[in-house]
């Protein structure tokens, strides 16, 4: 059941746009499944589902990576591994690494395929990642901060 469950969430985001678990937990209720918020919650993490700008102004749900098996855990060691902080500036999110992982959390973020990530800069303890907007570097931060503290 819950394998079922977890390919519809991948369905109905794929299709839809949805913006919270409720909504998600709501359209798999009118779908016949008997889910809880926390029952959401959980095929979310697992599933590797993150949020990221729709078209209007809000956020939607959407896989992080059609893989999202072991290539994204071991993106996301890396990324607890290597981060030391997270700053905004404008349209800039500026990363410091632990010295010498600067281009290693880089090519990390790019295989994540983030959509806030417009091309990043990585040195040897520091990247920046640009993105369109001052929201979109403020989104991506937490997105990285949500992904190091969930793991």
């Amino acid at each position: 059941m819950k394998q079922k469950r977890q390919r519809r969430i991948i369905e109905i985001i794929n299709h839809n746009i949805v913006e919270t678990q409720e909504e998600l937990a709501d359209l798999l209720r009118a779908e016949g499944f008997a889910v809880t918020q926390a029952t959401v919650s959980r095929d979310i993490k697992e599933l590797g589902l993150t949020k990221v700008s729709a078209q209007g102004g809000g956020q939607r749900y959407a896989v992080l990576k059609e893989d999202h098996g072991k290539m994204t855990d071991k993106y996301v060691r890396i990324l607890s591994d290597g981060l030391i902080s997270a700053e905004t500036a404008g349209n800039l999110l500026v990363l410091k690494t632990v010295s010498g992982m600067a281009m290693a959390v880089a090519a990390a973020i790019d295989a994540m395929n983030f959509s806030e990530v417009v091309g990043s800069i990585a040195g040897d303890d520091t990247i920046m990642a640009a993105t369109r907007s001052p929201m979109d570097a403020g989104t991506l931060k937490g997105k990285i901060n949500d992904l190091i503290h969930s793991s």
